[in-house]
Parts: structure tokens; C-alpha cells; sequence
């Protein structure tokens, strides 16, 4: 097992903002404490210019460097909030390298990316990681590659950037109503999504993700992108959903059985227990590995 992470990353916040440093601080310290999952860590590698013009235009990655004022209200511009956000997709870079390679790999960063637009930083999010991550393989790499998005919220930022796109599909299973609103239909002809009511009871919200799963092996995958976002937890502060630890490792068993190679990155899960549903799901990767 991999894990790919920069404690630079700790190194920016904004008072009472949800998307803090304590969500990678506290869950280093579970991964680094638990003896389960023999970990490998790793730093993020820089990312070449011209990957990240695969998902962003000019403009956005120039506004970056130098914001001149935050970029909503929930996406603040940090000092150096450029370097973070690179080294986060570099992260995802690297995780798809390992992915390639039949490992099972975690990256661990943040900001997190999925609903970053080419043109837009929003929504926590300031470049597409695993959106650039996916054009990478499918364009320089010849590989057929699919987003599975767990994350509460829809992937706006990600089905954009991947939108009638070939050898690459989106998948997104997400509350609706929720943040961004987007994600209640099928978008294009590769990008489905799964739309999920609020307090929905587990069981059904398995049944949901498994439907997901059917559609996704119907693609032929080479390669599985998951942006793993644990805010559809029972007790996550800015969502409205059900789901405990046990799911988070059934979510880890399921995307690993399906037997296609695949590589996930942190998206959201803001609750205090992040650090035991990343743990959770990563033990799920290894669980079914292991039988």
C-alpha cells in the first residue's frame, strides 16, 4: 500500500473553514499508528506544465499565481495557494503511475479538486486533480480510464473537464439537493450520475453505489480513477447522509474486487472520524486482496 502526501499541505487555513489542516494531519497520524497496512509513503512529484493544460486554461492557471481576490466564498485565495494545488494533482499523477502498476495507492492531499472547472475555482477546490490525472492517461497513455466519485457532493468540476471526452468516463454517485446542485441527469454520452435523496438508509445507498459499479464494468476499463470523498458519513458536518465506517471498507472491497486496477485521492469528509473512514476504505482495498 501506498500513500502519497506533502505535510506542506498543512501549511494554509481560514478560521472555521471545513476544509482544514486537521483532516490530513489527524488522519497521518491513524494511518502511521495503525499496523495492518504495511505503508509505503511517498511525496508528491511536480507536475509538467503541460499536463495541467490538459484540464485548465491559461487564464485560470495565470489566476492562480497571483490571485488578486478570493475566488468564492468558500474558496479562499491563500498565500501560496498555487503550490498547493499543483502539488495535489501531482499527487494524483503519481497515484495513477502506481495504479498502472496494479498498486494499491492513496493520495493523500489537499486541496481536494473535483469541482474545479477549466476556467473556475470553486467549491474548496482550485485544479481538477484527478480530471487531469484521467486526460493524462487517456491522451499521452492510451489507456481507457473511468472516474468513480463517491464523494456527497457531484463532481461538477470533473465532468466538465472529462464531458464527451474519448476513452474516458465519470461516474458519480452524490446527494442531490446538495452543493454545487449539478449532477441530477446523465450529462453527454460518458458521464452518469447517480443521484442520491438526503438521509437515504444505508441499504439503499449500497444498492445505489452497486448499480454504479454495474454500469462502470460495462466500459472495459483499463484503469479506475476514485475520487474518495467520505462526506456521505452519518456524521459529516455539511452533508445530509447515512453512511458508517463498515461502508466505507464495503466501498474499498467492492472497487477492488471489481478487478480492474484503480487509484484513489482524497476528496472530501470533514467530519472529526475522517482519519477512520480513510483507514476503513483502505483497509477494504487490501481486505479483498488478501482473500
Amino acid at each position: 500500500m501506498y500513500v502519497i502526501t506533502d505535510e506542506r499541505c498543512l501549511n494554509y487555513y481560514s478560521p472555521g473553514h471545513p476544509e482544514r489542516p486537521a483532516r490530513i494531519k489527524n488522519t497521518l497520524a491513524k494511518l502511521r499508528s495503525q499496523d495492518e497496512l504495511e505503508i509505503e509513503w511517498r511525496k508528491p512529484s511536480k507536475p509538467a506544465e503541460d499536463l495541467l493544460k490538459l484540464g485548465h486554461s491559461e487564464r485560470h492557471l495565470e489566476s492562480l499565481k497571483a490571485p488578486r481576490a478570493d475566488f468564492d466564498g468558500d474558496t479562499p485565495a491563500y498565500p501560496q495557494i498555487n503550490d498547493h494545488a499543483r502539488r495535489a494533482v501531482g499527487g494524483a499523477l503519481d497515484a495513477l503511475e502506481l495504479g498502472l502498476k496494479d498498486q494499491r495507492v492513496l493520495s493523500l492531499m489537499r486541496p481536494p479538486g473535483h469541482h474545479a472547472t477549466r476556467e473556475r475555482a470553486m467549491g474548496f477546490c482550485y485544479l481538477g486533480s484527478v480530471g487531469i490525472s484521467v486526460l493524462h492517461a487517456a491522451k499521452n497513455l492510451g489507456k481507457r480510464v473511468a472516474v468513480f466519485d463517491f464523494d456527497v457532493h457531484h463532481g461538477n468540476g470533473t465532468e466538465a473537464l472529462l464531458l464527451n471526452q474519448k476513452n474516458v468516463a465519470f461516474f458519480s454517485i452524490h446527494q442531490h439537493p446538495c452543493y454545487p446542485g449539478t449532477g441530477v441527469t446523465d450529462v453527454g454520452d460518458n458521464c452518469f450520475n447517480f443521484p442520491v435523496a438526503p438521509r437515504t438508509p444505508r441499504k439503499d445507498y449500497r444498492e445505489i453505489l452497486s448499480r454504479a459499479f454495474e454500469a462502470l464494468i460495462q466500459w472495459r476499463l483499463d484503469l479506475i480513477a476514485v475520487s474518495a470523498g467520505f462526506d456521505a458519513y452519518a456524521r459529516d458536518p455539511i452533508a445530509q447522509e447515512t453512511l458508517e465506517a463498515d461502508d466505507f471498507h464495503w466501498l474499498g472491497r467492492e472497487i477492488s474486487k471489481q478487478g480492474i486496477p484503480f487509484y484513489s485521492v482524497l476528496e472530501g469528509g470533514y467530519s472529526n472520524d475522517l482519519p477512520e473512514l480513510v483507514d476503513a476504505y483502505l483497509q477494504g482495498t487490501a481486505a479483498w486482496r488478501n482473500l
